[in-house]
């Protein structure tokens, strides 16, 4: 396995700008990401406004494959244009903060430690993240936008709030590592070839 300095120079030499081809990669995962995000469906009948749905799939990988900035871009391009064409900006607000919560995380430490164990551990610790983020944004904005009292979104943090989040996180990561382990040659045939892949 070639070290992760010599990948370095290969898949992340020009930092400071982006290739066509990673370009492209970048817009077809937006529009994928786009596509997913009107595939939802509550899972918790306490708290139907928590819908799950893999549209921070498209971004993970991105992340994976190119680091934090174009997977976060790629998740705000899909939050924008799905509260553009919903008109729900609230949704968007969240969904931004959810995704920069999960996929930063997992992307940075995969960035460092591009093997199999960094990006489980990136996965496990963006899931974490993911959670706790969500909890705040929902205690915050829930009550300010939706109306909803603040004791009866703290009601439901035990019960919906943080199992639909572990949930969704587990999701998330399972599909990004079938997904990035299926297409990651294509996308970045220059990295390192991680061992278990």
């Amino acid at each position: 396995m070639s070290t992760y300095a010599q990948n370095q120079g290969n898949s992340y030499q020009n930092t400071n700008r982006w290739s066509t081809k990673q370009l492209v990669t970048m817009a077809l995962m937006c529009a994928i990401a786009i596509l997913l995000s009107f595939i939802e469906f509550p899972i918790f009948p306490a708290a139907s406004f928590l819908k799950l749905d893999i549209s921070f799939v498209p971004s993970a990988v991105m992340g994976f494959s190119y680091g934090p900035g174009p997977g976060v871009l790629v998740g705000v391009v899909c939050a924008v244009a799905h509260g553009a064409i919903t008109g729900n900006w609230v949704g968007c607000l969240m969904n931004i903060i959810a995704g920069c919560a999960f996929i930063i995380p997992a992307s940075a430490i995969y960035k460092r430690n591009r093997t199999f164990k960094g990006a489980m551990i990136g996965l496990v610790v963006s899931t974490v993240c993911l959670v706790i983020a969500t909890v705040i944004a929902n205690l915050v904005i829930d009550p300010l936008f939706y109306g909803m009292p603040f004791e009866v979104v703290a009601g439901l943090i035990a019960p919906a709030i943080v199992p639909f989040n572990i949930i969704k996180g587990i999701v998330i990561s399972v599909l990004t590592g079938i997904v990035y382990k299926s297409i990651s040659n294509l996308i970045t045939p220059a990295k390192d070839q991680v061992k278990g892949r």
